[in-house]
């Protein structure tokens, strides 16, 4: 199973990603934009996909440098730039390279990781890989800003996990198909910290045919103190940490763990 979320092993989930109304409508983009419009400097976005953040920030005068695995995501990115303003355009470098062995030659006051690329890295040694790189590549006064979701170990334990549940409604795609979307756990890793997650495309035509495409892949979930004795291994130290994308702090029922973190 490919670590980066299938999107390296099945390009067609690139197309699939901007059809899903929770991701157009997720309030990390706004949360994130505004620590780009704040950073006056360059920002450097890790995952940064097919430009769901990236796109914004340049659109609110931030020189973004963005970093994806996948090329058929950086190509759904360059895509939509082509539709941008030139001044947009100016503002945005991507690079295809891994999140945990890069060298872009240069510091960043921002780094981003928006929408959990981070619980891609199933191993200590990836998380620490990329933190480090992270570290190199951060101005002395720069900021390391990502989210990773709170576990509920109800989920974690949860034998129904394995049922397809819907989780988009059918509706009508731009090109005139309609598409549904479920989810399911297909295999728990607990020892490990990580499941198998499948998300599950229902694509029907006009006439009546349904395909149906899966993307599968594992997902590490993480804990409060594990990031931070991570972070603290690389030279990091916790700025700020909030529960939500409102900046609310972390508490039991917290859906996220937003982590600001300074070297």
């Amino acid at each position: 199973m490919d670590k980066y979320g299938g999107y390296t092993s099945h390009p067609h989930t690139a197309d699939m990603y901007d059809l899903v109304p929770a991701y157009v409508r997720r309030t990390d983009r706004d949360f994130y934009v505004r620590y780009c419009r704040e950073a006056r400097g360059r920002i450097l976005e890790l995952g940064c996909g097919t430009g769901r953040v990236l796109i914004p920030a340049a659109r609110a005068g931030a020189a973004v440098t963005g970093l994806d695995v996948a090329e058929s995501m950086l190509s759904r990115c360059r895509d939509k730039l082509r539709e941008e303003p030139q001044e947009v355009r100016d503002r945005v470098t991507l690079v295809h390279g891994d999140m945990t062995d890069f060298d872009l030659g240069g510091k960043f006051k921002l780094v981003i990781i928006p929408f959990r690329p981070f619980q891609h890295l199933l191993a200590t040694d990836e998380q620490l890989a990329c933190l480090r790189c992270i570290n190199r590549h951060l101005d002395a006064d720069g900021k390391l800003v990502f989210d990773v979701f709170q576990v509920d170990l109800n989920m974690v334990c949860d034998p129904h996990a394995a049922e397809e549940v819907e989780d988009v409604s059918e509706y009508e795609i731009p090109d005139g198909r309609r598409l549904r979307r479920s989810g399911r756990v297909a295999a728990f890793h607990r020892a490990e910290q990580y499941n198998d997650v499948e998300l599950i495309y229902y694509v029907t035509s006009a006439d009546g045919t349904t395909e149906r495409i899966v993307h599968a892949f594992p997902l590490r979930y993480f804990f409060r103190y594990e990031i931070e004795h991570l972070l603290a291994r690389c030279g990091f130290k916790i700025i700020e940490l909030f529960g939500d994308f409102d900046k609310s702090p972390l508490t039991d029922g917290s859906p996220e763990m937003i982590f600001v973190a300074g070297n």
